[in-house]
Protein backbone atom coordinates (compact mmCIF):
# COMPACT_ATOMS: atom_id res chain seq x y z
CA UNK A 1 0.00 0.00 0.00
CA UNK A 2 1.17 3.51 -0.81
CA UNK A 3 0.53 6.46 1.48
CA UNK A 4 -0.54 8.43 -1.58
CA UNK A 5 -4.24 7.69 -1.68
CA UNK A 6 -7.59 8.57 -0.17
CA UNK A 7 -8.45 5.40 1.71
CA UNK A 8 -11.85 4.89 3.36
CA UNK A 9 -11.96 1.82 5.60
CA UNK A 10 -15.07 0.29 7.23
CA UNK A 11 -16.67 3.72 7.70
CA UNK A 12 -19.83 3.82 9.84
CA UNK A 13 -21.74 7.08 10.24
CA UNK A 14 -24.86 8.10 12.19
CA UNK A 15 -27.08 11.15 11.78
CA UNK A 16 -29.06 12.60 14.67
CA UNK A 17 -32.85 12.48 14.25
CA UNK A 18 -35.80 13.38 16.47
CA UNK A 19 -35.98 9.77 17.62
CA UNK A 20 -32.24 9.43 18.18
CA UNK A 21 -29.20 8.43 16.11
CA UNK A 22 -29.87 6.72 12.79
CA UNK A 23 -27.25 4.60 11.03
CA UNK A 24 -26.62 5.87 7.47
CA UNK A 25 -23.21 4.53 6.42
CA UNK A 26 -22.73 0.86 7.22
CA UNK A 27 -19.16 -0.07 6.48
CA UNK A 28 -17.87 1.85 3.45
CA UNK A 29 -14.60 0.69 1.88
CA UNK A 30 -13.15 2.71 -0.99
CA UNK A 31 -9.66 3.67 -2.14
CA UNK A 32 -8.88 6.46 -4.61
CA UNK A 33 -5.33 6.76 -5.89
CA UNK A 34 -3.82 9.86 -7.51
CA UNK A 35 -4.79 10.07 -11.17
CA UNK A 36 -8.01 8.08 -10.72
CA UNK A 37 -11.60 9.17 -11.28
CA UNK A 38 -14.20 7.21 -9.29
CA UNK A 39 -17.95 7.54 -9.73
CA UNK A 40 -20.44 6.58 -7.03
CA UNK A 41 -23.95 5.90 -8.28
CA UNK A 42 -27.02 4.87 -6.34
CA UNK A 43 -30.66 5.61 -5.63
CA UNK A 44 -31.96 8.48 -3.50
CA UNK A 45 -31.44 7.96 0.21
CA UNK A 46 -28.63 5.44 -0.17
CA UNK A 47 -26.11 7.58 1.73
CA UNK A 48 -24.01 8.99 -1.11
CA UNK A 49 -24.13 12.59 0.09
CA UNK A 50 -23.67 11.46 3.70
CA UNK A 51 -20.38 9.88 2.61
CA UNK A 52 -19.24 13.16 1.04
CA UNK A 53 -20.16 15.32 4.02
CA UNK A 54 -18.78 12.86 6.56
CA UNK A 55 -15.39 12.83 4.86
CA UNK A 56 -15.40 16.64 4.76
CA UNK A 57 -16.31 16.89 8.46
CA UNK A 58 -19.90 18.16 8.53
CA UNK A 59 -20.99 18.36 12.20
CA UNK A 60 -24.43 16.88 11.43
CA UNK A 61 -22.83 13.48 10.89
CA UNK A 62 -21.10 11.37 13.54
CA UNK A 63 -18.44 8.88 12.51
CA UNK A 64 -18.94 5.99 14.91
CA UNK A 65 -16.13 3.79 13.56
CA UNK A 66 -13.78 3.45 10.63
CA UNK A 67 -10.97 5.42 9.08
CA UNK A 68 -10.42 8.01 6.34
CA UNK A 69 -6.76 8.42 5.41
CA UNK A 70 -5.60 11.13 2.98
CA UNK A 71 -2.00 10.47 1.97
CA UNK A 72 -1.45 8.81 5.34
CA UNK A 73 -3.18 11.51 7.40
CA UNK A 74 -6.22 10.45 9.45
CA UNK A 75 -8.96 12.94 8.53
CA UNK A 76 -11.56 11.86 11.09
CA UNK A 77 -9.61 13.52 13.91
CA UNK A 78 -9.22 16.84 12.07
CA UNK A 79 -11.42 19.95 11.94
CA UNK A 80 -13.07 20.95 8.66
CA UNK A 81 -10.43 23.57 7.77
CA UNK A 82 -7.63 21.14 8.66
CA UNK A 83 -9.07 18.59 6.25
CA UNK A 84 -9.02 21.22 3.51
CA UNK A 85 -5.41 22.09 4.31
CA UNK A 86 -4.58 18.37 4.12
CA UNK A 87 -5.77 18.44 0.50
CA UNK A 88 -9.50 17.66 0.51
CA UNK A 89 -12.13 19.59 -1.48
CA UNK A 90 -15.91 19.19 -1.44
CA UNK A 91 -18.17 20.62 -4.14
CA UNK A 92 -21.60 20.65 -2.54
CA UNK A 93 -24.86 19.67 -4.19
CA UNK A 94 -26.45 22.83 -2.77
CA UNK A 95 -23.73 25.49 -2.39
CA UNK A 96 -24.49 27.97 0.39
CA UNK A 97 -24.85 31.72 -0.02
CA UNK A 98 -22.32 34.00 1.70
CA UNK A 99 -23.85 37.51 1.60
CA UNK A 100 -21.38 40.40 1.77
CA UNK A 101 -18.35 38.30 0.79
CA UNK A 102 -17.27 38.68 -2.82
CA UNK A 103 -16.20 35.73 -4.91
CA UNK A 104 -12.72 37.24 -5.33
CA UNK A 105 -12.23 37.82 -1.58
CA UNK A 106 -13.56 34.36 -0.77
CA UNK A 107 -11.17 32.70 -3.23
CA UNK A 108 -8.11 34.64 -2.06
CA UNK A 109 -8.92 34.04 1.62
CA UNK A 110 -9.35 30.30 0.98
CA UNK A 111 -6.13 30.09 -1.03
CA UNK A 112 -4.24 31.96 1.70
CA UNK A 113 -5.61 29.67 4.42
CA UNK A 114 -4.68 26.51 2.54
CA UNK A 115 -1.21 27.62 1.38
CA UNK A 116 -0.28 29.49 4.55
CA UNK A 117 0.54 32.65 2.59
CA UNK A 118 -1.35 35.06 0.37
CA UNK A 119 -0.91 34.62 -3.38
CA UNK A 120 0.73 37.57 -5.20
CA UNK A 121 -2.15 39.90 -5.99
CA UNK A 122 -1.43 40.70 -9.62
CA UNK A 123 -0.84 37.13 -10.76
CA UNK A 124 -3.76 35.94 -8.62
CA UNK A 125 -6.23 38.33 -10.25
CA UNK A 126 -5.05 37.10 -13.64
CA UNK A 127 -5.54 33.46 -12.61
CA UNK A 128 -9.03 34.18 -11.25
CA UNK A 129 -10.08 35.94 -14.44
CA UNK A 130 -8.66 33.14 -16.60
CA UNK A 131 -10.54 30.52 -14.57
CA UNK A 132 -13.77 32.53 -14.75
CA UNK A 133 -13.39 32.85 -18.51
CA UNK A 134 -12.86 29.09 -18.88
CA UNK A 135 -16.11 28.56 -16.99
CA UNK A 136 -17.81 31.15 -19.24
CA UNK A 137 -18.27 33.68 -16.42
CA UNK A 138 -17.37 37.35 -16.97
CA UNK A 139 -14.89 39.32 -14.82
CA UNK A 140 -17.70 41.13 -12.98
CA UNK A 141 -18.72 37.78 -11.48
CA UNK A 142 -15.74 38.08 -9.10
CA UNK A 143 -17.28 41.12 -7.36
CA UNK A 144 -20.62 39.42 -6.64
CA UNK A 145 -21.40 37.94 -3.21
CA UNK A 146 -20.71 34.21 -3.10
CA UNK A 147 -23.72 32.31 -4.52
CA UNK A 148 -26.14 35.16 -3.69
CA UNK A 149 -28.63 35.41 -6.51
CA UNK A 150 -26.65 32.90 -8.59
CA UNK A 151 -28.49 30.57 -10.92
CA UNK A 152 -28.02 26.85 -10.37
CA UNK A 153 -25.54 26.74 -13.24
CA UNK A 154 -23.56 29.72 -11.88
CA UNK A 155 -23.29 28.07 -8.47
CA UNK A 156 -21.88 24.88 -9.97
CA UNK A 157 -19.49 26.78 -12.27
CA UNK A 158 -18.29 28.76 -9.25
CA UNK A 159 -17.55 25.49 -7.43
CA UNK A 160 -15.33 24.38 -10.31
CA UNK A 161 -13.56 27.77 -10.32
CA UNK A 162 -12.74 27.06 -6.67
CA UNK A 163 -11.57 23.56 -7.56
CA UNK A 164 -9.22 24.82 -10.25
CA UNK A 165 -7.74 27.66 -8.20
CA UNK A 166 -7.36 25.80 -4.90
CA UNK A 167 -6.14 22.67 -6.73
CA UNK A 168 -6.57 20.15 -3.88
CA UNK A 169 -5.13 16.64 -3.86
CA UNK A 170 -8.58 15.01 -3.86
CA UNK A 171 -11.94 16.40 -4.95
CA UNK A 172 -15.32 15.08 -3.89
CA UNK A 173 -18.04 16.31 -6.23
CA UNK A 174 -21.53 15.78 -4.79
CA UNK A 175 -24.07 15.70 -7.63
CA UNK A 176 -22.31 18.49 -9.48
CA UNK A 177 -24.51 17.72 -12.48
CA UNK A 178 -27.83 18.40 -10.70
CA UNK A 179 -29.75 21.36 -12.11
CA UNK A 180 -27.43 21.91 -15.06
CA UNK A 181 -28.59 22.38 -18.63
CA UNK A 182 -26.59 20.67 -21.37
CA UNK A 183 -24.29 23.64 -22.02
CA UNK A 184 -23.49 24.18 -18.34
CA UNK A 185 -22.94 20.45 -17.90
CA UNK A 186 -20.35 20.48 -20.68
CA UNK A 187 -18.53 23.52 -19.26
CA UNK A 188 -18.48 22.10 -15.73
CA UNK A 189 -17.28 18.72 -17.00
CA UNK A 190 -14.46 20.34 -18.96
CA UNK A 191 -13.35 22.06 -15.75
CA UNK A 192 -13.31 18.78 -13.84
CA UNK A 193 -11.38 17.15 -16.68
CA UNK A 194 -8.78 19.94 -16.65
CA UNK A 195 -8.27 19.36 -12.93
CA UNK A 196 -8.06 15.57 -13.31
CA UNK A 197 -5.72 15.77 -16.32
CA UNK A 198 -2.85 16.87 -14.05
CA UNK A 199 -2.38 13.16 -13.45
CA UNK A 200 -1.72 13.27 -9.71
CA UNK A 201 -5.16 14.29 -8.46
CA UNK A 202 -8.03 12.05 -7.35
CA UNK A 203 -11.73 12.58 -8.06
CA UNK A 204 -14.77 11.07 -6.34
CA UNK A 205 -17.84 11.94 -8.42
CA UNK A 206 -21.24 11.29 -6.82
CA UNK A 207 -24.19 11.19 -9.21
CA UNK A 208 -27.61 9.67 -9.86
CA UNK A 209 -27.37 9.74 -13.62
CA UNK A 210 -24.98 8.65 -16.35
CA UNK A 211 -25.25 11.84 -18.40
CA UNK A 212 -22.23 13.50 -16.74
CA UNK A 213 -20.24 10.30 -17.32
CA UNK A 214 -20.51 10.94 -21.06
CA UNK A 215 -18.18 13.92 -20.44
CA UNK A 216 -16.19 12.77 -17.41
CA UNK A 217 -15.00 9.21 -17.98
CA UNK A 218 -14.52 7.31 -14.70
CA UNK A 219 -11.86 4.68 -14.18
CA UNK A 220 -14.07 2.96 -11.61
CA UNK A 221 -17.80 2.91 -10.89
CA UNK A 222 -19.24 1.94 -7.51
CA UNK A 223 -22.90 1.13 -6.88
CA UNK A 224 -23.97 2.49 -3.49
CA UNK A 225 -27.06 1.08 -1.76
CA UNK A 226 -28.17 1.18 1.88
CA UNK A 227 -25.01 2.84 3.17
CA UNK A 228 -22.31 0.79 1.48
CA UNK A 229 -20.82 -0.27 -1.85
CA UNK A 230 -22.61 -3.31 -3.29
CA UNK A 231 -20.86 -3.61 -6.65
CA UNK A 232 -17.79 -2.21 -8.39
CA UNK A 233 -16.60 -2.14 -11.97
CA UNK A 234 -15.29 -0.01 -14.81
CA UNK A 235 -17.19 2.58 -16.85
CA UNK A 236 -19.28 -0.16 -18.48
CA UNK A 237 -21.04 -0.69 -15.14
CA UNK A 238 -22.59 2.78 -15.49
CA UNK A 239 -23.90 1.82 -18.92
CA UNK A 240 -25.59 -1.28 -17.53
CA UNK A 241 -27.14 0.80 -14.73
CA UNK A 242 -28.61 3.05 -17.39
CA UNK A 243 -30.28 -0.02 -18.89
CA UNK A 244 -31.42 -1.85 -15.76
CA UNK A 245 -31.54 0.73 -12.97
CA UNK A 246 -31.00 -0.13 -9.31
CA UNK A 247 -33.88 -2.51 -8.84
CA UNK A 248 -31.82 -5.68 -8.64
CA UNK A 249 -29.79 -4.16 -5.77
CA UNK A 250 -32.89 -3.12 -3.85
CA UNK A 251 -34.75 -6.41 -3.89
Amino acid sequence: MTDRELKITDLHVDVETETGPKSILKGVNLTIKPGEVHAIMGPNGSGKSTLAYSIAGHPKYTITSGSVLLDGVELTTLKVDERAKAGLFLAMQYPVEVPGVSVSNFLRTAKTAIDGEAPPLRSWVKKVNESLAQMQLDDEFASRSVNEGFSGGEKKRNEIVQLELLNPKYAILDETDSGLDIDALRVVSEGVNRYASQGDRGVLLITHYTRILKYIHPDFVHVFVDGHVVEEGDASLADSLEETGYEKYLS
